[in-house]
C-alpha cells in the first residue's frame, strides 16, 4: 500500500464513520447540507442514505417547501419503501400541496405498514375534509380517538366534521372532551374548541317563558 493511499482510506473511514453517525438524524437539524453531504455518500452504504433523503424532505417541508420534500421523500421511498413514516411525510407534503387524494393514498399505505399510531388516521381524516369526503373523515377520526383517547385535536377535527355535517350535538359533544383533555404544549386545540362551543352555544334558540293568565 502506498504512502498516498493509507491516510486516504483513513480519512475516508473517517468520513464514512461521521456521515453513519449523523445520517439518521441529520433532519433534526436545521441546515440541509449536512443531509445532502451524507446523501454524497451514498454509494458506500446504500439503502440508509434513506434516512438522509427522509431528513432533508423534512426540513423542506418544516420550509414549506412541498415539491423539494416530495422529491426527497420519492427517493427515501424507492429505497427503503418498508417505512411507514416516509409515506406519512410524503402525505403530509402532498397535503398541503393542495393534492389530498395523493395525500390519502399515502397516509393508507402507513397505516397498511404501522396501524397502531393515532396520528396517520386523524391526518388522513383532514385530507379527506379537504376533498370534501365527510363520512370517511368522520370514520378516520373515530379511529384516532380510539387509539389515543386523549387527543384533543382529533375530539377537535372529529366535532368539525359532524358541525359540518349538521350534527350539532356530536359536534358539541366532541368539543367538550376536547376541553376536558390536558392541553399539552399546543393549547390551539383547547382554544379553537372554546370558540366553537362558544358558537353553538350562541345559535341556539332563546325559549322565552309565556307568562300564566
Amino acid at each position: 500500500m502506498t504512502r498516498v493511499a493509507l491516510p486516504l482510506l483513513i480519512v475516508l473511514g473517517v468520513a464514512i464513520g461521521l456521515s453513519t453517525h449523523t445520517v439518521v438524524n441529520c433532519g433534526d437539524e436545521d441546515e440541509p447540507d449536512i443531509c445532502s453531504a451524507v446523501i454524497g455518500f451514498s454509494p458506500l452504504r446504500g439503502s440508509l442514505i434513506a434516512f438522509a433523503y427522509e431528513g432533508r424532505g423534512r426540513i423542506a417541508l418544516r420550509h414549506g417547501d412541498n415539491g423539494r420534500a416530495i422529491a426527497d421523500f420519492n427517493e427515501a421511498i424507492q429505497l427503503n419503501p418498508n417505512r411507514a413514516s416516509l409515506y406519512r411525510d410524503r402525505a403530509q407534503a402532498y397535503r398541503q400541496n393542495g393534492e389530498p387524494e395523493l395525500a390519502i393514498t399515502d397516509y393508507d399505505e402507513a397505516i397498511a405498514l404501522d396501524p397502531k399510531p393515532a396520528a396517520p388516521y386523524r391526518e388522513r381524516g383532514r385530507a379527506l375534509i379537504a376533498k370534501g369526503d365527510l363520512d370517511r373523515a368522520i370514520l378516520s377520526y373515530s379511529t384516532a380517538v380510539r387509539l389515543d383517547p386523549r387527543d384533543a385535536q382529533a375530539r377537535l377535527d372529529r366535532g368539525l366534521a359532524f358541525l359540518a355535517r349538521g350534527q350539532a350535538i356530536e359536534a358539541r359533544a366532541d368539543f367538550e372532551a376536547a376541553l376536558a383533555l390536558p392541553p399539552g404544549k399546543d393549547s390551539r386545540a383547547h382554544d379553537a374548541a372554546r370558540a366553537k362551543l362558544a358558537e353553538l352555544t350562541r345559535s341556539e334558540p332563546t325559549e322565552v317563558s309565556t307568562p300564566r293568565r
